[in-house]
């Protein structure tokens, strides 16, 4: 890597000798049910996306793995189940969590095992979360970890991003060591950007002697001077952009180098591993790859992870930081170098993300490293980890040009790879699904749902044999502030379903309601219902069939508790039919939401539902989905053409360059003549203040649709069939940038 003529360079100094903190892992945190579908998918594809995560020197090699403790209350995007719904249940098999720490122990031997509260269930305490109840039920959790599934939890946190109560960490260290739990390690608080635990310690003997890590969540490379000369090891136990994208690897580049040298942190914990929920729930996309298409086993492998190797791969914990060599650099960027425990090797990640232009580095290489070659490895916006050419030092001393905005390696270990297992194809959720539950086994939770209240339970079916799903949660749990709970509700499938019928049979088993959800869109992090159409009907027969904020029909029917009813809703455009048992109960005209998944919920009590059926029609088949797509502008590599057309319709969207507005236009290229007659616009805001939606007819260009304004919701648009290989969106006017989650195409009857 030869350097710049006449630049004088960035002087780093690697002294073998040199002091620093020990290093001890970069680690990912599974919770908010982010794992939810990821143990839905079929091998080998579930086994690739667990090697890309926790194999060394594979993938992103996470060296630490926290997960949450199920409290059976919502957590961000769903209900992860506790191991005891009741005061005398116990089941350490529920949920995917104890499965994700045993495939991730099984690769990674050494990796570090860590648990956290979000929520407990409502008799933990009588509600009452600081309870030795609960310091008993965290305990069990432990102990249950190690009895059943032969796994030592090493930490445990207190509640996620809630002022801790200092009493309770003190009870809850006695309780762990009353109950042979030594081994575990307190890590506290768990509060956002907050240090103060570390002036109360000085104050507290008994406190300081029961927190054994002081960490706290998104410290934005921060911490504070005591917490620095506290003694105690201190973390970002909880940090991350949310994307697994190119602007995410940015971030987490910087993240995982600034933590260390601006705030001495040395363990960075991020949410989460791998999206493997829904993209229609709050915060979607949060993870370094993405995994929830269990039904195609379709995977991606994202720029985050290969951010993340690019220090987990080339270090382990135990090496310790070279505090001399760990800055930031002139122009824009940072380094951080290790040494490994026996002084033998040395790697050094640097990130130049906020460069503008190359940077020169000069390293001044000390003892045996003057003679070593030295192994290069680099992430930019084009290319993700690439080793480069080897790098030999002349007279002790290695110069490196390092290019801007990238992400860079150099180690004098060996054995990085980039992995190789390659992605099946993928394809949406099946359009014609059905469910009986026959399948799963009693208490399990049935594959594709996703609980957002209460818990949906795999059963015996009341009144006939065979099994069927069943809310098992009578009363709201202890929450988490963040997101309080609505009425239980479970949902699945495909966000972009616009026309289908969905039908499923229900059981109240005393007072109460249970409910049919069609057309669900976006799911809001709080207690309010989602952006869906909502039949609920009670055990008198009273139903009511609205939207989030309002109701459109409702009347009686014959209906009983104690007794199976079917309950159906059909989507035909902007007419919709409600059916219970075979009976058209109204049919009427609304437009409040165009697409969405399936949904069943009920109340606060026991319920149950069997025989799930959707059937889709075959014209709602999107033809525009995998088509190729080419645009007049982009925005950056995050934001391109081929977005609007990937059938992800929250996560990814295609923007235009800075400054680009009227004369902007995007246009699918769809492989041959292909009927269509009906168009649906998911802009990303409402900066299209007018456009035309054209076919091309040979050579021109005609118009099929013309509009005003688009967005921010979803439009569809008809108009008479044309038969045509490709078709552009043209904007005419736009008051920023036009931007689009998505363009959907259907020939329809």
């Amino acid at each position: 890597m030869p350097g710049l003529v006449g630049v004088e360079p960035v002087r780093i100094a690697l002294d073998p000798a040199g002091s620093g903190r020990v290093f001890e892992g970069l680690g990912c945190l599974s919770a908010g049910a982010s794992s939810r579908l990821l143990i839905e998918y079929p091998e080998p594809h579930r086994s690739q996306v667990l090697d890309y995560l926790f194999t060394p020197r594979y993938g992103a090699a996470f060296q630490h793995l926290k997960v949450e403790v199920g409290g059976d209350v919502n957590s961000t995007d769903g209900c992860e189940p506790s191991h005891m719904h009741t005061r005398g249940d116990k089941n350490y098999e529920r949920g995917y969590e104890w499965w994700l720490m045993r495939e991730a122990k099984r690769r990674n031997p050494a990796i570090a095992l860590d648990a956290l509260e979000w929520g407990a269930p409502a008799w933990v305490g009588h509600g009452h979360f600081n309870s030795q109840d609960n310091a008993e039920y965290l305990a069990r959790f432990i102990r249950g970890a190690r009895r059943v599934h032969g796994l030592d939890i090493d930490y445990v946190g207190i509640w996620n991003e809630t002022r801790a109560d200092m009493g309770f960490i003190k009870r809850l260290r006695h309780t762990l060591d009353r109950r042979g739990l030594r081994g575990t390690t307190i890590v506290a608080m768990d509060e956002i950007h907050r240090w103060s635990l570390v002036d109360v310690m000085q104050t507290d003997p008994e406190l300081a002697r029961a927190v054994g890590v002081v960490g706290v969540h998104y410290p934005k490379f921060q911490s504070s001077a005591a917490a620095k000369a506290c003694g105690k090891r201190i973390w970002a136990n909880e940090d991350g952009p949310w994307k697994g994208n190119w602007e995410g690897a940015v971030a987490l580049a910087r993240m995982y180098n600034r933590n260390y040298i601006e705030g001495r942190m040395t363990k960075t914990i991020i949410w989460s591993p791998v999206t493997a929920y829904y993209d229609n729930l709050p915060l979607p996309g949060s993870g370094v790859m993405r995994a929830n298409a269990p039904w195609s086993g379709h995977y991606v492998l994202q720029p985050a992870l290969w951010a993340t190797a690019h220090t987990t791969q080339f270090t382990e914990p135990g090496w310790r930081y070279l505090d001399d060599a760990c800055r930031l650099l002139a122009g824009g960027g940072s380094c951080v170098a290790l040494v490994s425990p026996d002084g033998a090797e040395v790697s050094l990640v640097f990130e130049t993300v906020d460069a503008s232009v190359p940077t020169e580095v000069l390293l001044e290489l000390g003892g045996a490293w003057a003679g070593r070659t030295y192994r290069v490895w680099r992430t930019s916006a084009s290319e993700t980890f690439a080793q480069q050419a080897d790098a030999s030092p002349r007279e002790g001393r290695l110069r490196l040009t390092l290019d801007a905005r990238c992400i860079y390696s150099v180690t004098t270990t060996a054995g990085q790879r980039k992995g190789g297992a390659i992605s099946p194809t993928p394809a949406p959720f099946p359009s014609h699904y059905g469910e009986d539950f026959e399948r799963s086994a009693v208490g399990a939770t049935p594959r594709y749902f996703s609980d957002q209240a209460g818990i949906f339970e795999v059963a015996r079916r009341v009144g006939g044999p065979g099994q069927s799903l069943r809310q098992i949660v009578t009363e709201k749990g202890i929450e988490w502030p963040f997101h309080l709970n609505p009425s239980p509700e479970s949902f699945l499938g495909d966000p972009t379903w616009q026309d289908y019928e969905v039908g499923i049979d229900a059981l109240i088993e005393g007072e109460g309601f249970v409910s049919l959800f069609g057309r669900v869109g976006k799911v809001p992090q709080n207690a309010s219902p989602p952006d869906a159409y909502w039949l609920k009907v009670d055990q008198d027969g009273w139903w009511e069939l609205g939207t989030a904020s309002i109701p459109l029909a409702s009347g009686g029917v014959p209906f009983s508790a104690g007794t199976w009813h079917r309950l159906g809703l059909r989507f035909r455009g902007d007419h919709i039919t409600v059916l219970i048992d075979g009976r058209q109960a109204v049919a009427l005209h609304d437009r409040t939401y165009l697409s969405g998944m399936v949904g069943i919920g009920c109340g606060w009590h026991r319920a149950q539902f069997d025989n799930l059926a959707i059937r889709v029609d075959p014209a709602d088949a999107n033809l525009a989905r995998g088509k190729a797509v080419t645009a007049s502008s982009v925005w950056d590599v995050d934001h391109a053409a081929a977005n609007v057309a990937d059938g992800d319709a929250y996560t990814t969207r295609w923007s235009a360059a800075g400054g680009k507005t009227a004369g902007e236009w995007i246009a699918l290229d769809l492989g041959q003549p292909t009927l269509i007659n009906s168009v649906t616009f998911r802009p990303f805001d409402d900066r299209i203040k007018a456009y035309k939606f054209q076919w091309l007819d040979g050579e021109q260009w005609r118009e099929a649709v013309e509009g005003k304004q688009l967005g921010p919701h979803p439009e569809r648009r008809d108009f008479p069939a044309v038969r045509t290989g490709r078709v552009r969106l043209l904007v005419t006017e736009a008051k920023e940038p036009p931007s689009l989650w998505e363009i959907e195409l259907r020939h329809r009857p």
